[in-house]
């Protein structure tokens, strides 16, 4: 009996691309890998997507339709800058690389340019240039991107450690390391960091104080517009 070849489409390409990527990091993740996972011979991936770039280009526009259809937000620019830094945040958490995905592609599908586009008329009413308002919606997302890719790094040298070493304490390192320096080097560090200062990265408060910090910057120029 002839062995069933099996059965793949765009979507299903697609779904066990988010599969591997959310067990290995993009780093590991190529066309023969993916196709594994589907059981097929990696040249047929290419009758759906003519390279790797172009299979991540895919992949980042499905992470902009998300963001474009959950962010809901109304008001002021303020308060939809808010509303969409947010979002951004929450759709990037769920999908794994899809930071490294969205920085690693360009503008050439979609709903990437609806994001964009969408972006740029959240501060449309404001009296800054044009090049003002895209400096504001790259600023705004690099802040989101960085966040967002800065916690998923921290989670994976911590594991890294705990892989190497299954009973070892992160933060044990670096206590050591800061006991062999002096307070002119490392004084303020070590109090932060002994005080739990640091274990506030990543979380809501500091991403919320951060977004506080480049939307007072907004208002700032626009008041300087307004003069």
């Amino acid at each position: 009996m002839k062995k069933q070849q099996p059965q793949i489409s765009e979507d299903r390409i697609l779904e066990a691309s988010w599969e591997l990527l959310g067990e290995e990091d993009i780093e590991k993740f190529s066309m023969r890998r993916l196709a594994d996972r589907l059981g097929i011979q990696a040249p047929s991936l290419y009758w759906y997507f003519k390279s790797k770039q172009d299979l991540y280009q895919r992949l980042a526009n499905q992470v902009s339709k998300v963001i474009l259809e959950e962010f809901h937000s109304e008001g002021d620019w303020k308060e939809q800058l808010t509303g969409l830094a947010v979002t951004v945040r929450s759709v990037l958490s769920r999908y794994p690389c899809s930071t490294q995905l969205m920085m690693m592609t360009l503008p050439h599908e979609p709903d990437i340019i609806r994001f964009t586009n969408r972006m740029l008329l959240c501060v449309e009413s404001t009296p800054l240039t044009q090049a003002q308002k895209m400096q504001v919606v790259t600023t705004l997302v690099n802040y989101v991107y960085y966040f967002v890719l800065d916690d998923y790094q921290h989670e994976r040298n911590v594991s890294a450690i705990l892989k190497e070493d299954p009973g070892a304490a992160p933060g044990e390192e670096i206590i050591r390391l800061l006991d062999s320096m002096s307070e002119t080097d490392a004084g303020l560090f070590r109090r932060m960091f002994t005080n739990g200062l640091f274990e506030l990265m990543g979380t809501d408060g500091a991403f919320e104080f951060g977004l506080k910090l480049i939307l007072l910057g907004i208002e700032q120029v626009i008041k300087e517009q307004e003069k």
